[in-house]
């Protein structure tokens, strides 16, 4: 249930039952249970109750969990993760898969940002580079001051093992390339589609080889 909750979209709690194969009762006292513990948020919309997850946080602690765990991040009886959640998905608002690694990667790599740590800063340079992929470095960092975020924060892949781009940054750069028709969001699902415009822009502009 939490898995389905990844990419920040808030769902209602029948919908995540059936995701995780339990009654309705069942998913209803674990969802219970992970809103006394902060995990998750509930909204009433109607007759029915919409769970988010409370911040990106929980998505990062999830995929760490995957990680320790040698999961495909989502119940072990699946058989492992399909090709398309490797490739791309969304972290809550971020890039994941090979194709967030990979774009980290090449920022780093260009001098568009530095890293200390777990957290990455935006070069001189590299203001200059996001403005002209189209972002407006200045408003996201007034939004990550706003919203006591972090502009910019290393989240550890899952399924590469690596470092990508998470925090404010890291939503500003998801938003611009879907924006972009770089990637396409499949409806339902946290899973990401590299379009062929997309995969001609990020070996053009970054050197970035998806196959």
């Amino acid at each position: 249930m939490l898995w389905s909750l990844a990419d920040g979209r808030p769902l209602p709690a029948g919908e995540l039952a059936r995701a995780g194969g339990v009654s309705a009762s069942t998913a209803s006292a674990h969802l219970n249970r992970l809103i006394a513990a902060g995990w998750v948020a509930a909204e009433r919309h109607g007759r029915h109750r919409y769970i988010r997850l409370i911040n990106a946080d929980v998505a990062a602690l999830l995929e760490a969990l995957a990680l320790a765990g040698g999961t495909n991040g989502a119940r072990s009886v699946r058989p492992g993760p399909a090709p398309e959640l490797r490739l791309a998905r969304s972290c809550y608002d971020h890039l994941a898969g090979r194709a967030g690694v990979a774009l980290t990667g090449a920022l780093l790599a260009d001098g568009t940002l530095t890293q200390e740590g777990r957290i990455f800063e935006v070069s001189a340079a590299g203001r200059g580079r996001l403005a002209e992929l189209g972002i407006d470095i200045a408003a996201v960092e007034r939004e990550a001051r706003e919203r006591g975020r972090f502009l910019a924060r290393a989240c550890l892949d899952w399924s590469e093992r690596q470092d990508h781009l998470a925090g404010a940054l890291g939503q500003a750069l998801l938003e611009r390339v879907l924006a972009l028709a770089w990637f396409e969001r499949k409806r339902g699902s946290r899973d990401l589609r590299l379009t062929n415009a997309g995969r001609r822009a990020l070996s053009r502009e970054f050197g970035v080889r998806l196959f």
